[in-house]
């Protein structure tokens, strides 16, 4: 394959709200190169997502020049940045600092679309004072993303004690049992918390996605 099979979808913002993200995992240097020489004539930014440093320390010093890249989320601003339009409304709360990576890729998928989100980490159950002393801070949010791998008790903590919308994400942090996330997943998936909605293993991005969505809404009425 090559950067010429690429048809990236400079529309979707049009049509859902959320612009297209550059999952770059799986796509080769020319590939990537292709899109942004695309959005830097068309004068847009793009986010990149799984982006190893690897991969972008190969990206042409022309291109790489135009970009703000966080290793610890392997995120990238590429291009113009929109100004921040919103805050105060989306917290992200970390079990732990092994699950730093994730929420940080939810963090930067939203400041990408304008919104600054709180970040809050290493506040596990493990540790529950923790949390508990910064409850009142992270129910202050209309949305919360609660980012946990082991057993992911986090997010049905959370579900018993914040009203608002609350969007889990399991992270693949952890090791036997855990089986890569799986253990996670099923938990948040089975959890008592009545309303919790639950994100795929180690997607970041998609919850951010579902807290862009619901801001949308929010902002209609």
């Amino acid at each position: 394959m090559s950067g010429s099979d690429v048809v990236f979808d400079f529309g979707r913002s049009a049509r859902i709200g959320l612009d297209e993200a550059v999952f770059s995992e799986g796509k080769s240097v020319e590939q990537i190169v292709s899109i942004l020489a695309d959005a830097r004539e068309r004068k847009v930014g793009l986010l990149l997502t799984r982006l190893d440093a690897s991969k972008f320390s190969s990206l042409p010093a022309e291109l790489a020049a135009d970009i703000d890249y966080c290793p610890l989320s392997r995120t990238a601003f590429f291009g113009p940045l929109r100004p921040v339009i919103v805050t105060g409304k989306v917290a992200i709360v970390a079990a732990g600092t092994s699950d730093a990576g994730l929420a940080r890729e939810a963090a930067r998928t939203l400041r990408h679309a304008g919104v600054e989100a709180s970040l809050i980490t290493d506040v596990g159950v493990a540790g529950l004072w923790r949390l508990m002393d910064r409850i009142e801070e992270i129910r202050r949010h209309p949305i919360v993303i609660a980012v946990a791998g082991m057993d992911a008790a986090l997010a049905s903590v959370l579900g018993g004690l914040v009203p608002g919308v609350l969007i889990a994400v399991p992270t693949s942090v952890g090791y036997g049992a855990s089986e890569g996330g799986r253990t996670a997943l099923n938990a948040m998936l089975a959890s008592c918390a009545p309303g919790v909605t639950v994100c795929n293993i180690d997607n970041g991005y998609g919850a951010a996605s579902a807290a862009l969505r619901t801001l949308s809404i929010m902002n209609t009425h």
